[in-house]
């Protein structure tokens, strides 16, 4: 049985985005997708509220306009739209526990481009166990290509490039093959990004040839057996110094992904996101996965 990606809604405008992008790439992976609507009766610390049939009818409407847009969308698609009756934290989580994916989305920051990741998108991404992908309400399907050659936004154009941050001293393999199958789906390239800071006794000093030279060896080290495994994804390899957030926001200008990783913590009731993981999450311009790994 297929698993499917499945993209957690609530009727806002980054959640219908984060919907139509989790559509697409169903389309590439050939997998059905799943729209869930997590609702909870009675909110919690909300007196007043409104009864439970009424915000059930809410809930409802919600889920079938997001499913009738999307079938007009993707008619050769097989989509399963449902609510489930838990919070949203732990509805979501425990949905995509059978899936190939999560998708949700993220308000684009006012005033400047990013992301603005709200309470329910930080506790799911830092505690999934599959790769959760966070979309921008501004996200279109012209934004996952190149422009044409007049510079305008474009479907007909390949896709631009998927970009991977990796640490060449904990080389994760799931992170590798997440990175390596989208570029391979989408026919894009993929920058492999491995940002070296020096120790801190030395981290004032710049960082000499042979360094630099040891880490470019390693990053082609870790690169090399999934270059062979995909051998139709044209790779480069970037081994720079820097902060590691801020260069991975200015190499991922224009991309059509980010891949970064989530270390699984234990306990499991304690997960957390890294630093960098946090950074580019809030301030990406690209839609950006989260992949877990041990």
């Amino acid at each position: 049985m297929l698993r499917p990606v499945v993209a957690g809604i609530d009727g806002s405008r980054e959640s219908l985005a984060a919907a139509d992008w989790a559509a697409r790439e169903a389309q590439r992976r050939g997998t059905p997708l799943s729209v869930i609507h997590s609702w909870e009766w009675p909110p919690r610390g909300v007196p007043n509220f409104d009864d439970s049939d009424t915000q059930r009818f809410r809930a409802e409407r919600i889920l079938r306009n997001a499913e009738q847009e999307l079938r007009k969308r993707y008619p050769e698609l097989a989509i399963e739209a449902r609510m489930t009756p838990d919070p949203p934290v732990p509805g979501l989580l425990d949905i995509a526990e059978d899936a190939e994916l999560l998708v949700l989305g993220s308000r684009g920051l006012s005033g400047f481009a990013g992301f603005l990741v709200g309470s329910v998108g930080l506790a799911t991404v830092s505690r999934a166990t599959c790769p959760v992908v966070l979309v921008r309400a501004e996200e279109r399907r012209a934004d996952e290509h190149l422009p044409d050659a007049e510079g305008r936004p474009s479907t007909a154009t390949p896709h631009s490039k998927v970009v991977l941050g990796i640490d060449v001293t904990h080389p994760c393999e799931e992170i590798l093959e997440f990175a390596f199958d989208a570029a391979a789906r989408r026919s894009a390239p993929l920058q492999a990004v491995h940002v070296w800071r020096a120790p801190l006794p030395y981290a004032a000093v710049d960082a000499g040839p042979e360094t630099l030279a040891e880490a470019e060896r390693a990053l082609t080290v870790a690169l090399h057996p999934w270059q062979e495994k995909f051998p139709g994804v044209q790779v480069f390899e970037d081994a720079v110094t820097g902060g590691t957030g801020s260069r991975l926001l200015e190499v991922a200008s224009g991309a059509s992904l980010l891949v970064v990783g989530r270390r699984l913590h234990r306990p499991a009731f304690a997960p957390r996101l890294g630093v960098v993981t946090h950074a580019v999450l809030h301030h990406a311009l690209c839609p950006v996965a989260v992949v877990p790994h041990a």
